[in-house]
C-alpha cells in the first residue's frame, strides 16, 4: 500500500513541477505519467479492481484539486514580479535639459535620422518631411522617446543669428 501511496503523491508532484515550473513536455511531465500509472497499476495487481478504481479516482481528484488552487489569482500573485523596472539604455534628452528652441548643428545626414550636436553633446535626431545635410544649423521642435525631433533653419534665420 505504501509505495501505491508514495507513487501517487509522487505523480501528483511531478504534475505540478510540470504545469507550473516546466510548461511543456518535460521529464517532469513524463515521470508524472509513469509515477501515476504505475502506482495505478500496482493497485490493480495488488488490491484488484475496487482499489486499482480508488487509486485511479484518487489521482483524477488530487490532480484536480493541485490544478484549482494552483490556477488561483492568489498563488499566481505570490509567484509574480512586482519590481518595475525604470532604467533606460540611454539618459532621454529631456532629462539632460534639452528643450524645444534650442539650436544644434548636424553631425551627419538627417534622412530622416541621423546625429546631432546639441550643447556639446551628440544625440540621435530626426527630421521631419525633410532631409538635413551634415553641419547644418537646427532647431529642436520636439522629441520622440529617446530622439530628438528637429527643423531645418532657415538661411534667413542662420544669417540673424
Amino acid at each position: 500500500m505504501a509505495l501505491v501511496i508514495i507513487l501517487i503523491i509522487l505523480g501528483i508532484f511531478l504534475l505540478g513541477v510540470e504545469v507550473f515550473l516546466l510548461p511543456g513536455i518535460t521529464v517532469a511531465g513524463i515521470g508524472a505519467l509513469i509515477s501515476c500509472g504505475f502506482g495505478i497499476y500496482e493497485a490493480f495487481v495488488k488490491y484488484g479492481n475496487a482499489g486499482g478504481f480508488i487509486a485511479l479516482a484518487a489521482v483524477l481528484v488530487l490532480s484536480v484539486i493541485m490544478l484549482a488552487m494552483g490556477l488561483r489569482a492568489k498563488t499566481w500573485k505570490r509567484l509574480a514580479l512586482h519590481n518595475n523596472i525604470d532604467g533606460a539604455s540611454q539618459p532621454s534628452p529631456e532629462k539632460e535639459h534639452i528643450a524645444a528652441g534650442d539650436r544644434g548643428t548636424t553631425v551627419t545626414r538627417l534622412a530622416p535620422g541621423g546625429k546631432v550636436m546639441l550643447n556639446g553633446k551628440t544625440y540621435e535626431a530626426k527630421s521631419i518631411d525633410v532631409y538635413i545635410d551634415p553641419h547644418r544649423e537646427v532647431e529642436v521642435i520636439g522629441f520622440d522617446n529617446f530622439t530628438v525631433v528637429v527643423k531645418p533653419l532657415s538661411r534667413s534665420a542662420e544669417e540673424e543669428a
